[in-house]
């Protein structure tokens, strides 16, 4: 599993790598045929981050006419409610308030609600404590405007705002500028399967009504969809446009964070894998095994985290317990797996340093090891609620950090 894994990351860095084709300019259409787009940004429980979304949604250059941003809120959130009931609202923001139904109360399922108020033909998501580029509506629909009709959904660059709050954003801030600069755009370009992020994803209104909306039972509706997306037919290309989002950088906040994903991504391999053959000929051999080198990849890394870190042992001259098991050669082989994944972490996220203009956060990629150990408590957190709560969405508190000043002119 973990040469399945190191091997997803080679093909994704080959391929960021790998000369580019012409580039293809995205020419923004004149103003009257500008397309209508839609934003959902769900909110729960978000009364320290409401005054500064407002003020982030206020930067956005493009067209007021031809954007609508919806504010998703839940019946009985009061804390949210009050909040944006004392802000004065422009005419392109509504507010939506999603009616209770059972227990389930998850991002997904308010995002399916609010769908039907939309009238854009393109419709994307940001979160509440999103701080998008201010032209990235503009490069949405540039984007949209010279794709082809299989080209059904763009993910843009996510980052973070506050890389130098801890050792933890700082760690934070290299993991996503890896996946989000250099290796997702690698997996993009081969026309894999790509697992969105949970914002800044903007899709087709009627690829999206096609699939039926999200799963509203998933936790990471995101991956889900790229996911149904790819065994639809339709492809996910890279949007040039960078959000910025504010990184948990305490362990407890990490950890409930990473558990929910971990969870979604559990639920997502589960939903997908009930029927392997379908699979297989709906998604092609290369992206079936793309799709298997993802999820068990990511889910193994973590599960059996303890077993790899013991061929550490190895490298210091220590007998490993399962050598009467494997012929001396296999352990020798298991630990130069190990080193090589871990080595290969680090230069991709040196080279994701300085490709999100961050250099000095190269420094910190050795850390990264013991960042990812905080995963392995993760995992079994989410594994535990999979089989007890598994539609439980542990909420993630924002609102703790600013914005740095300069994002605004950060080109990259």
């Amino acid at each position: 599993l973990l040469i399945l894994f190191t091997a997803l990351k080679l093909t994704g860095v080959y391929a960021y790598f790998r000369p580019p084709s012409p580039a293809r300019r995205h020419p923004v259409p004149h103003h009257p045929h500008l397309p209508l787009i839609s934003v959902l940004v769900p909110l729960y429980q978000e009364a320290e981050i409401s005054q500064a979304l407002l003020r982030r949604l206020q930067r956005l250059t493009y067209p007021k006419s031809k954007r609508e941003v919806f504010l998703v809120l839940e019946e009985g959130d009061t804390i949210t409610q009050n909040a944006v009931t004392r802000a004065r609202l422009p005419e392109w923001i509504h507010v939506i308030e999603v009616p209770e139904w059972g227990d389930l109360r998850t991002k997904p399922r308010a995002m399916n609600f609010a769908l039907n108020f939309c009238r854009g033909a393109i419709i994307g998501v940001w979160d509440a404590e999103d701080a998008p580029q201010s032209d990235q509506l503009e490069k949405v629909a540039a984007a949209f405007a010279t794709a082809d009709t299989k080209t059904a959904c763009f993910q843009g660059v996510l980052d973070f705002y506050n890389p130098h709050a801890n050792w933890i954003s700082r760690c934070f801030t290299l993991e996503y500028a890896s996946w989000f600069r250099i290796v997702l755009p690698g997996i993009a370009r081969l026309r894999l399967v790509v697992p969105l992020g949970g914002t800044t994803m903007f899709i087709r209104r009627r690829v999206l009504e096609e699939l039926k909306g999200w799963d509203a039972h998933n936790v990471t509706e995101d991956a889900d969809l790229g996911v149904r997306l790819c065994r639809a037919g339709y492809r996910t290309d890279m949007l040039p446009s960078v959000t910025y989002e504010e990184a948990n950088c305490t362990p407890i906040a990490w950890m409930r964070q990473r558990s929910r994903w971990l969870k979604g991504f559990m639920l997502t391999y589960l939903v997908h894998m009930r029927h392997p053959a379908l699979l297989m000929q709906q998604l092609g051999p290369a992206r079936f095994f793309g799709f298997q080198a993802f999820f068990l990849g990511t889910l193994s890394q973590f599960l059996l985290a303890p077993f790899l870190w013991s061929f550490w042992l190895v490298l210091f001259g220590l007998p490993h317990p399962s050598a009467p098991i494997l012929s001396e050669i296999g352990v020798s082989l298991a630990a130069a797996a190990l080193v090589f994944f871990e080595l290969l972490g680090i230069f991709i996220a040196v080279v994701a340093a300085f490709a999100a203009g961050r250099p000095a956060l190269a420094l910190w990629a050795p850390c990264l090891s013991f960042y990812f150990a905080m995963g392995a408590v993760a995992i079994y957190k989410a594994l535990h609620e999979l089989m007890t709560d598994p539609f439980y969405w542990d909420k993630t508190t924002h609102g703790h950090y600013e914005p740095e000043p300069d994002l605004e002119q950060n080109p990259r």
